[in-house]
């Protein structure tokens, strides 16, 4: 009996080690699951905001074609006031982005690139117009691009309604303004081009958030 009580207990404590083991190994195992799933996420976060950073300078750099065109053919300030202010703005952004992201030695970089540019679109009339037009497709693909985000989502909960009907409503202001002063062709296509897109975005944006309110 006492030797059924001690292989018993010897029993126990080889059950004991082994489960133990095999709690140990799935310990590691999802250390090593949760650092992998780190590296992915952080490669992706990387990944994302080198993306951002790109979009970013491409329509940083639409606003600063417009604004060039706007000036080498002489046309009124008030028909473009409000984009240095927006530039403004977007190179202070820039520069917290770069600053909190660690690559403010980048900041030279975009400097110099945004300057050359500046410089070489006046060096031909033909591209200062071919890059306008290439701001009105950059845009309006921007634009598109959310309305297909919120086809795909079918929710419109973190998209403001109002943002994009102040946009459709700047739109439709420049276009009177336009009309009224320099009736320049490439700017009216684009102001429409942008109202209608914002107005299409608008209500896109009204439309699901009516039906997630009626489910």
């Amino acid at each position: 009996m006492v030797t059924g009580v001690l292989e018993d207990t010897a029993y126990a404590e080889r059950l004991k080690r082994l489960l133990k083991f095999k709690l140990e190994k799935k310990k590691q195992s999802g250390k090593r699951i949760a650092v992998f799933r780190y590296m992915y996420s952080s490669g992706m976060r990387k990944g994302i905001i080198c993306t951002s950073l790109t979009l970013f300078c491409v329509f940083l750099f639409s606003f600063l074609v417009f604004l060039r065109y706007q000036i080498y053919y002489g046309y009124p300030l008030q028909t473009y006031l409000e984009y240095p202010i927006i530039i403004a703005q977007d190179v202070i952004l820039l520069l917290f982005i770069l600053r909190f992201n660690g690559n403010m030695k980048r900041a030279l970089f975009y400097a110099v690139t945004f300057w050359g540019g500046w410089y070489m679109l006046t060096l031909r009339k033909w591209i200062i117009d071919l890059a306008m037009n290439l701001c009105t497709l950059i845009s309006a693909a921007s634009k598109l691009a959310q309305l297909r985000c919120l086809w795909q989502t079918k929710d419109s909960g973190q998209v403001s309604a109002l943002t994009w009907s102040m946009s459709a409503y700047t739109c439709a202001t420049r276009i009177v303004t336009t009309v009224m002063t320099t009736n320049d062709l490439a700017v009216l296509i684009r102001f429409i081009t942008m109202l209608i897109l914002n107005i299409w975005v608008t209500a896109t944006i009204l439309h699901y958030r009516k039906t997630k309110k009626t489910d």
